[in-house]
């Protein structure tokens, strides 16, 4: 028997209403038989956020140290900054968390093209939908303290 651990694959997505707006994220763990789904939302914040934030949560609940991470994202804002070192003129706040949650894992970023019938990505979007419907959502406050659009 190898004392392998399987590929954790972790799908994401993020979504608002509006930019900014009410905004939510999903995200789908599957190990193996195992599934995860998780989601949540926020008043007002932007899509990219939650693109980002999609991923920090998802990895935030994989409990296995050094564990393989493939993670498979619409954003290419997310996938194109890890990958391609575009700049984090943005979203410190989230990067910081990134950087601190991706240290843990040996991780692999894939880009996938959003609304084209992936399920775990349609899935990932449902579950943003319905995050950032509900009502009596919480401020982002990481947008709230940065917000230097207005």
């Amino acid at each position: 028997m190898s004392s392998e651990r399987p590929t954790i694959y972790l799908y994401t997505d993020g979504a608002a209403s509006g930019n900014p707006g009410p905004g939510g994220w999903g995200a789908v763990l599957c190990c193996g038989q195992l599934r995860k789904e998780m989601s949540g939302g926020f008043a007002r914040t932007t899509n990219n956020r939650m693109e980002l934030l999609a991923v920090i949560e998802g990895l935030s609940a994989i409990r296995w140290e050094g564990a393989r991470v493939e993670v498979w994202s619409d954003s290419q804002y997310v996938v194109n900054t890890v990958t391609q070192g575009w700049k984090r003129k943005k979203n410190q706040d989230l990067w910081a968390r990134f950087d601190e949650a991706a240290a843990r894992f040996s991780l692999e970023f894939h880009w996938l093209k959003g609304h084209a019938g992936h399920p775990e990505n349609e899935r990932c979007d449902r579950l943003a939908v319905e995050a950032y419907s509900k009502p009596g959502l919480p401020a982002d406050e990481g947008y709230e303290q940065n917000d230097t659009l207005f």
